[in-house]
């Protein structure tokens, strides 16, 4: 066995080789984190409750919107200190990446700021159709919210860092790492204190940021000692190109959280939030197969970014005939648990604790489905940099989620099944315009240069 696994590993040139150990360094730890994230939902639920646990899923999805103010500079690094490492220019990678660091602390501290004042001055009641009796403390639980996401789009450069040098096992080992300490957190909770929002809170917060700053200290005093970010090689000019290429991701990363974020909050505020646990606990479950199979894709990314700038565009066409062939069996597995969907939340939420219709699982199955069909050909496209197609779709795709969600909701009367709809719906590009502009550039090597650009 041992045999059969080292010659799998050491088949192909070396980009695959590095892909196919990044693929099953993080099946292993990213398998680790999707039991992590299955065991702490009714961990939380029993905790605190349902209703509050849904608070804090769309509390948390309200403030993920000041992600917004990213501008694309994390996907743009990603592509950049890519490049400069594909081109053999260590100094060049480094002071994009000490760029990111100076112009991202800038952005978000300075949002920390406005924001805190401004919680001061929001009826977090009215706005997630919250009760009285748990009203009064949201907007002490949404200032460490507010100042977790603020820090937190900061540290995580360090995931970025590590998956543009094509190591996603690393960045998921650090965000597992992450998870196991809340985990703990919130299991010492139940043994020692009254369940809180506000300690819930701090334990799913405070442990992650720990973490990421332990995992600065170490990976910048060791193998990446070289790309130490430093004040001093900070460029405008520098961010000014991280921000040109990274705008173009900005819109299509708008989009994404405009309708997964606002879903849980539109959940929360035309049905309760009671509700989005329900959505919460159906998407978690089929998520499992969009996490395992983000990992299998993790390397695409940037591996697509380093043969494509070395004219090896045969290596991107196998490999996405080979995801393409592996999404068969995940379709598969994602129907089988859709049958099976009621008996496995019993088992895992417990008996008549919370009831999730089928209807709700089976739409969360193929919005998952259809997201990883998406993301084999939005990862090529973003790893060769043709961006404009996705730019412009992305401009259009957040009005129909929004428009339809309304539509659904207050025309027909259909409740939250509508907004899940809507979210298939509405991802046109990934499903559709995605495959069609891959073919367009890859195989079909069209002259039209809009479908490079």
């Amino acid at each position: 066995m041992t045999g059969i696994i080292n010659k799998y590993l050491l088949q192909g040139n070396p980009r695959s080789i590095l892909a196919k150990k990044n693929i099953i360094g993080s099946l292993f730890v990213k398998g680790f984190s999707i039991s992590i994230s299955l065991v702490m939902v009714p961990l939380t639920i029993n905790y605190v409750n349902p209703s509050r646990y849904g608070i804090w899923l769309a509390l948390s999805s309200v403030v993920g919107w000041v992600s917004f103010f990213d501008i694309g500079f994390t996907n743009g690094l990603r592509n950049k200190f890519a490049e400069a490492r594909a081109k053999g220019d260590d100094q060049l990678a480094r002071a994009y990446l000490s760029t990111a660091y100076v112009f991202m602390s800038a952005i978000f501290g300075s949002l920390l700021v406005i924001l805190l004042v401004a919680n001061l001055f929001i009826d977090w009641g009215a706005l997630l159709n919250i009760d009285n009796v748990v009203e009064e403390r949201v907007g002490a639980v949404a200032a460490i919210v507010i100042t977790y996401f603020c820090c937190l789009f900061v540290l995580r450069i360090v995931n970025t860092l590590l998956t543009a040098d094509q190591k996603p096992a690393l960045s998921s080992l650090v965000d597992m790492l992450g998870q196991l300490a809340s985990l703990v957190a919130i299991f010492v909770l139940t043994r020692t204190v009254r369940g809180s929002l506000m300690n819930l809170t701090i334990a799913l917060c405070l442990p992650t940021l720990v973490v990421l700053l332990l995992a600065h200290l170490y990976l910048y005093r060791s193998e990446y000692s070289a790309y130490a970010p430093s004040f001093r090689l900070a460029r405008k000019d520098q961010a000014k190109d991280i921000m040109g290429l990274g705008v173009k991701f900005f819109i299509p990363y708008v989009a994404f959280i405009i309708q997964y974020q606002t879903t849980s909050f539109m959940i929360a505020h035309y049905f309760g939030v009671t509700e989005v646990t329900v959505y919460n606990i159906a998407y978690k479950y089929f998520n499992v197969l969009q996490m395992t199979f983000t990992i299998v894709t993790a390397p695409l990314w940037s591996s697509v970014t380093d043969s494509y700038n070395k004219g090896d565009e045969d290596w991107i066409k196998h490999v996405v005939n080979k995801y393409l062939y592996v999404l068969v069996a995940f379709v598969a597995a994602a129907l089988l648990m859709l049958a099976v969907s009621g008996t496995m939340y019993d088992l895992w939420i417990g008996k008549n604790k919370i009831h999730v219709s089928f209807n709700v699982s089976l739409l969360c199955c193929l919005f998952v489905i259809t997201g990883m069909f998406a993301n084999i050909f939005v990862s090529v496209l973003n790893g060769i940099g043709a961006l404009k197609i996705q730019f412009v779709s992305s401009l259009i795709s957040p009005v129909i989620f929004i428009m339809m969600s309304l539509f659904f909701i207050l025309r027909l009367g259909i409740g939250m099944e509508g907004i899940l709809i809507s979210s298939i719906i509405s991802n046109v590009f990934g499903v559709v315009i995605a495959p069609i502009q891959y073919y367009q550039v890859l195989i079909n090597k069209s002259a039209a240069k809009v479908w490079y650009a």
